[in-house]
């Protein structure tokens, strides 16, 4: 017989996963991913007839350096933005990771906590490698899940004066700066635009939740020593963001080219953002084979999309604690 562990929402927050431990496994992968000991597929996207509710994303990748034989898995995540409506987060995710020397399959589990750590995680190694060290002020747009992850590892890795956040519904920034306040002793403030959050930061990050290109990222608020980070799945910069950054970096530039979505999906499109113009992908700078931030002065932006190694990654850490603790429901599988 064969069997596959299960493990819940519930069976995971039981494990009780710190932000060290997320950032630390991420950190790791990114390496690995530099140093080509991962094997990455881009991610694709099933867009059901919902008339524009949502679409889902099919995330599929390997890692050779997790356990003794390596690990295989696959993540489906649901993005659907009007699920606040339903009481429901605007992305759910399940994950099934396998062996990959026979094809076993070795678990089932609740993806949504990894969804959202995982974002956060990657902001934070790029930041630890591109951002000022001395960075003061953190502007960040969006609410949703990742959010928080973005916000308070940050938070962990930097001395931050202030932290400003903002989204376009007033009961959704209110909220999430409760939240923060309670999670931090930075000063959290919330305000009404972007604009506003981003006056002056050290750290800019667009996690909006648009359902058309709309720019809340405004090339004239990054200034010199600024750290960009804008993920939002539709498009909310201006089209000559680029031209003032002095160096660009990606997470995978072959994934960079994938899909229809992305915040950079038009700069791709017309050439602004090409292999060329490229400075690295993370994970050349994370394993040493180029310099991240150089200069106090240098403009920096960070691109990631979300590889789907980082979920193997954190899939892997969270079997693994499971096991050791006994934690999931054993299902046969066959």
């Amino acid at each position: 017989m064969i069997h596959t562990r299960f493990l819940n929402g519930a069976d995971i927050e039981e494990l009780a996963i710190g932000p060290a431990d997320v950032i630390a496994a991420v950190e790791n992968v990114v390496a690995a991913h530099g140093r080509g000991e991962t094997v990455f597929e881009p991610r694709m996207h099933l867009m059901p007839n919902n008339g524009g509710a949502g679409h889902f994303n099919v995330l599929r990748g390997h890692v050779d350096t997790l356990g003794e034989r390596g690990l295989s898995g696959v993540k489906v995540v649901g993005d659907f933005v009007p699920n606040y409506q339903q009481g429901l987060p605007s992305e759910l995710a399940l994950m099934t990771v396998y062996d990959p020397t026979n094809g076993v399959p070795l678990s089932i589990m609740d993806a949504t906590w990894i969804t959202e750590v995982r974002t956060g995680a990657m902001t934070a190694v790029g930041a630890k490698y591109l951002a000022r060290r001395d960075s003061k002020i953190l502007g960040h747009v969006g609410a949703r899940g990742t959010a928080f992850a973005n916000v308070t590892m940050l938070d962990s890795l930097f001395p931050l004066e202030e932290i400003r956040v903002t989204s376009r519904r007033p009961e959704s920034r209110e909220a999430f700066a409760e939240q923060l306040r309670a999670a931090t002793r930075t000063p959290v403030r919330a305000v009404a635009t972007a604009d506003e959050a981003y006056d002056g930061a050290d750290i800019l990050v667009e996690a909006s939740r648009l359902e058309k290109p709309t720019p809340l990222l405004r090339t004239a608020a990054v200034k010199p020593g600024a750290f960009v980070v804008p993920y939002g799945t539709v498009s909310a910069v201006e089209l000559d963001l680029l031209d003032v950054m002095d160096k660009v970096v990606v997470d995978d530039w072959r994934e960079s080219q994938s899909g229809r979505f992305g915040a950079l999906r038009a700069h791709v499109d017309t050439g602004r953002l090409s292999e060329k113009s490229l400075y690295a992908q993370i994970g050349e700078v994370v394993d040493g084979q180029k310099p991240g931030r150089e200069r106090d002065d240098e403009r920096i932006l960070f691109w990631h999309r979300g590889l789907s190694i980082l979920d193997v990654a954190l899939a892997h850490l969270i079997l693994t604690r499971a096991e050791a603790a006994g934690v999931g429901t054993m299902l046969r599988y066959r």
